[in-house]
């Protein structure tokens, strides 16, 4: 064989490998940088569990599901994290070219209200004529605190956004708003400290107990173009998953990333989170969810069975 025809194979087989050990890349928004549940994509990306699956994930941050939904529809990313199912049920019905691939939140259970510890009010059922705030139009936290006004007669009480949760914990200390949001593990340690308390958990509403709350979305041209990449995105998240929850290594990782105490990081696991909570193959309370949205006038009547069979496209993922 010449140099040169040596030369030829040796650049083929090197540019093979190179696309190779690239992989295939995906846009994801991840709402809430450090929360255990937005962490997932990050923690798995340095576990090398996305890497195995042929993928590298290109992850941007956002303040809440309402501008999840936003930089999915407009097709600035391919998969959003965490957003909320009513918003997800109401932007569909508007023609927001979405489609659900996976629950990402179940129960509520990690989200929760709290307020100064000064305030006399000391339960979420004596808020009347006080400010509940959520994080942006159209993410989970809204609803549940539309929910809190709805399900406890709150007379006078308005449901406001405030933002991530470093901004909210700075508007209910300084006054500007009075019921903060949250989402474990952040502000555990003010919590135990006393500094603040806790009114309310989104899993205190009975109904909310078994409906995913939030879910995964993907831009239709994304899933029709990337099919099989999403596909084993899914299978990844799937995978660091069970290392979230069964492997010592992925506590020390995101406790480093996140920043955020060890205790809180283990209250958090025993307390708010479990594993089956953040579970991706089923959406739970479909129905309790289309109630909600038109309540609260995310759609103004339900979708059909034949717009929920577009819209959600799990199984077809499977």
């Amino acid at each position: 064989m010449s140099p040169r025809s040596v030369f030829a194979v040796l650049f083929a087989a090197s540019a093979l490998f190179a696309g190779a050990a690239a992989g295939e890349t995906l846009k994801i928004a991840s709402p809430q940088r450090g929360s255990w549940e937005g962490a997932i994509p990050e923690l798995g990306t340095q576990a090398g569990i996305f890497k195995k699956h042929g993928l590298d994930l290109d992850i941007v941050y956002t303040s809440g599901g309402g501008e999840t939904l936003q930089v999915v529809i407009s097709g600035a990313v391919d998969i959003g994290l965490s957003a909320g199912t009513a918003g997800a049920f109401g932007a569909f019905a508007k023609g927001a070219p979405i489609r659900i691939i996976g629950a990402s939140s179940t129960g509520s259970g990690e989200v929760f209200w709290y307020n100064k510890s000064s305030s006399p009010v000391t339960r979420m059922q004596d808020a009347h004529g006080k400010t509940i705030s959520y994080s942006t139009t159209g993410s989970s936290s809204h609803i549940n605190a539309l929910r809190f006004i709805s399900e406890y007669g709150l007379k006078d009480a308005k449901a406001v956004a405030s933002g991530d949760v470093s901004a909210t914990i700075t508007q209910v200390m300084s006054g500007q708003i009075d019921i903060g949001w949250c989402v474990a593990p952040f502000n555990l340690e003010p919590l135990r400290k006393g500094e603040i308390r806790l009114l309310a958990k989104g899993s205190d509403i009975a109904r909310v107990r078994g409906q995913t709350i939030r879910v995964q979305i993907v831009n239709a041209a994304a899933l029709a173009a990337k099919k099989d990449a999403i596909r084993r995105y899914l299978a990844a998240y799937r995978e660091t998953l069970d290392w979230m929850y069964e492997t010592p290594d992925a506590v020390k990782r995101y406790v480093e990333f996140s920043g955020l105490p060890e205790i809180s990081v283990r209250e958090m696991m025993k307390d708010f989170i479990t594993k089956e909570s953040l579970q991706i193959d089923r959406v739970s309370g479909i129905a309790e969810s289309m109630q909600d949205a038109v309540q609260f006038r995310f759609i103004a009547e339900p979708l059909t069975d034949r717009q929920l069979a577009d819209l959600v496209q799990i199984d077809a993922l499977k």
